[in-house]
């Protein structure tokens, strides 16, 4: 799963992107520093993962990790071209989710493109942006549908066409987001196949200044438009220190000096995980615990295809039992006794901090 980290030049997405990957993207002070889309792999933090570990004490421990995409600065016009806007329209349609950063920060000395700070204002000329590509590419759309459909009048186009109307009615004239839209059955499979940039979830992360990282009208008012969960603030500058320090010690005491329990990198990892509607479960044993990213409502032979193929196809049952409840047990073998450990067929719904072993055949 990707997440596309997206706003105006500027803003701080490279220097939180560096922060996140500890890789060493450009971040200077003009706009489009950054052309082609960094792509950086990033462990998910979990304590969970780490009790397994004390409780199997296995060889190697691995955790479950997720991408993020740098991409370029948009401006105003994006959607005809400006500023290479086409190519990096482009970059944001193959991400599955958006964290859009939103400078909240005053530094006379990083340009802003649009003059002064209104985090209001940006967030709505990105959103513009977005909106305009996609009644344009649904536009395209309908045009060739239009002409499928005078010589070949069946049902699957009809849906199709109809669906394409009602979204271009919903974002051109009551100027709203795709990922308003609520597709019927029978138009779910055509709504996915667009991949339209506004139907992605989107995290707002607002970038404030070191001293104010929870406390501005402006992020007040972010949330009071965008809902509390999300609008995240964070302080890239205070990350990128963070980050700079060499043990986890002296990065908590640091953190702890500041009143914050834990960094704002690992809140983003978290809510952008959340955000894609992931869950993780566990598989545990002497050679390796490790943990697994699937959809939320995935079923159990789903879920063992993320191991392996052929442990979805020879799916026999899963034993199953839950992170907590081996917490209170301390081992499997009191997991057992106390009829915790149980067995579940095909139609099990894996459900967050399950622990399981797949048994199958093939």
């Amino acid at each position: 799963m990707k997440c596309g980290i997206i706003g105006l030049p500027n803003v701080g997405k490279s220097t939180l992107f560096n922060c996140l990957t500890a890789l060493k993207a450009p971040a200077e002070n003009y706009p489009f520093c950054t052309v082609d889309p960094n792509i950086g792999r990033v462990n998910v933090p979990d304590a969970r993962l780490d009790k397994l570990a004390r409780i199997f004490e296995p060889e190697k421990v691995t955790p479950t990790s997720m991408e993020f995409v740098d991409i370029a600065g948009l401006i105003p016009g994006a959607h005809k071209g400006e500023g290479l806007g086409n190519r990096f329209l482009s970059h944001i349609r193959e991400v599955n989710a958006l964290i859009h950063v939103v400078r909240v920060f005053e530094n006379k000395d990083i340009a802003h493109t649009q003059g002064h700070i209104d985090p209001l204002r940006d967030i709505q000329l990105i959103e513009t942006e977005l909106l305009l590509a996609d009644i344009e590419s649904l536009e395209k759309k309908k045009e060739k549908l239009i002409k499928l459909f005078k010589s070949n009048k069946n049902k699957e186009l009809k849906t199709e066409l109809t669906l394409i109307e009602n979204l271009i009615h919903l974002l051109l004239n009551e100027e709203k987001p795709a990922k308003e839209y609520s597709p019927e059955k029978e138009e779910e499979i055509y709504f996915q196949n667009l991949h339209l940039l506004t139907a992605k979830p989107c995290l707002y992360v607002c970038n404030t200044d070191e001293q104010k990282v929870n406390n501005t009208v402006s992020i007040e008012n972010i949330k009071n438009k965008y809902g509390a969960n999300a609008v995240l603030p964070i302080s890239a500058s205070l990350e990128a220190q963070i980050t700079e320090l060499d043990s986890e010690k002296e990065k908590q005491e640091f953190l702890t000096a500041l009143n914050l329990t834990e960094s704002g990198l690992n809140r983003l990892i978290k809510s952008s995980y959340y955000l894609l509607n992931l869950i993780t479960f566990f598989t545990a044993g002497k050679k390796e615990v490790r943990a697994w990213t699937i959809s939320k409502g995935t079923k159990a032979p789903e879920a063992a295809g993320k191991i392996h193929s052929d442990f979805q196809r020879g799916f026999i049952c899963a034993e199953v039992y839950s992170f907590e409840d081996l917490k209170t047990a301390q081992s499997e073998k009191a997991l057992k006794e106390s009829g915790k450990y149980r067995q579940e067929g095909k139609e099990y719904i894996v459900q967050d901090g399950d622990v399981i072993l797949f048994r199958f055949n093939i």
